[in-house]
């Protein structure tokens, strides 16, 4: 029997139980709810029910028999380009249309089944449950980091919890944000009219983006711009609803872009260009993605750009 323990950061403050252990575990939250109804998930000693919500201070220990978690994943060959790893993480650069884990209409071909043949279970987690603690979207290229053993997944989701991983995005949007850093505070929630989608409401959580304009581009019929994202909270499609309520929204994208995108990219702009964390065994460690092949040659197809700023020369 494995016992998974969690400390809940003040910000995770009014949340169900079972969104939040299934955001910082393998577990799905219908799992979750089983554990829960069996006395396993339990709260300052006592058990509690999936609908519990969360207070500050609060721990959270979820006991799990070995035949509770997910189904065990096969092993596919999938390429997985790596950017460094060591006795606790992985980490690789996602390419687009790759989905992070296995969920309807994708149990199989998913990040997950790549790390399961790359990893195996010899390095002390159950086969089948690579230590995802962050995700990118389905069409979001970029670096993740991925736990290969327990120590190392409970440190960084104790660190993504208390906002200390730095996240840095490259993102191109429509329109011309301007020249100075800007900070985006405004609460996200899923969108009660189109469930694909999260919108800012009142009642949402917390949520803050800042960014700063890299470089503007004047070649085509309206100008583009290049911008330095940085999350300071890890919402569900945060950067993407935070730039669209900006009134700069990421060329390319579906579903939160603007009518008649008709940049032909296929996918939105939005690369996870750099990450920060601290690794058990490695210390602080920055980790950098590439500019993925096809946003590079539609950065170059817009031509010079017309105003530039540190670290345009980084990822062009």
């Amino acid at each position: 029997m494995s016992t998974l323990r969690l400390v809940l950061h003040v910000a995770a403050a009014g949340i169900r139980i079972d969104r939040y252990v299934a955001e910082h575990s393998q577990l799905s939250r219908s799992a979750i709810t089983r554990l829960a109804r069996d006395g396993r998930v339990t709260v300052g000693g006592s058990a509690v029910e999936a609908a519990h919500r969360v207070k500050k201070g609060d721990e959270i220990v979820v006991t799990v028999p070995e035949d509770a978690g997910p189904v065990a994943l096969g092993a596919e060959d999938i390429p997985i380009e790596t950017l460094y790893e060591d006795r606790d993480v992985i980490v690789v650069n996602k390419p687009a249309d790759l989905v992070v884990h296995p969920a309807h209409g994708h149990f199989t071909g998913t990040l997950v089944n790549a790390l399961v043949a790359r990893i195996g279970a010899s390095q002390g987690r159950a086969a089948g449950r690579p230590g995802i603690v962050h995700r990118l979207d389905k069409d979001t290229s970029g670096v993740m980091i991925i736990a290969k053993n327990d120590l190392a997944h409970l440190a960084l989701a104790r660190q993504l919890q208390g906002r200390t991983v730095r996240k840095e995005y490259l993102a191109l949007v429509w329109g011309d944000p301007g020249e100075g850093p800007v900070v985006i505070e405004a609460p996200i929630v899923r969108d009660p009219r189109d469930r694909r989608r999260m919108a800012v409401r009142a009642s949402g959580r917390d949520s803050t983006t800042r960014f700063t304009r890299i470089a503007v581009f004047a070649g085509s019929p309206d100008r583009q711009s290049l911008l330095h994202v940085t999350p300071l909270t890890g919402r569900t499609h945060q950067i993407r609803a935070h730039l669209a309520f900006a009134r700069t929204p990421i060329v390319g994208d579906p579903v939160y872009g603007r009518r008649g995108d008709n940049s032909g990219l296929g996918r939105q702009f939005l690369h996870a260009w750099r990450i920060t964390a601290k690794l058990p065994h490695a210390g602080e460690r920055t980790f950098t993605a590439p500019l993925a092949d096809d946003l590079r040659s539609y950065l170059s197809s817009l031509g010079a750009p017309v105003a530039t700023a540190k670290p345009f020369a980084e990822v062009s």
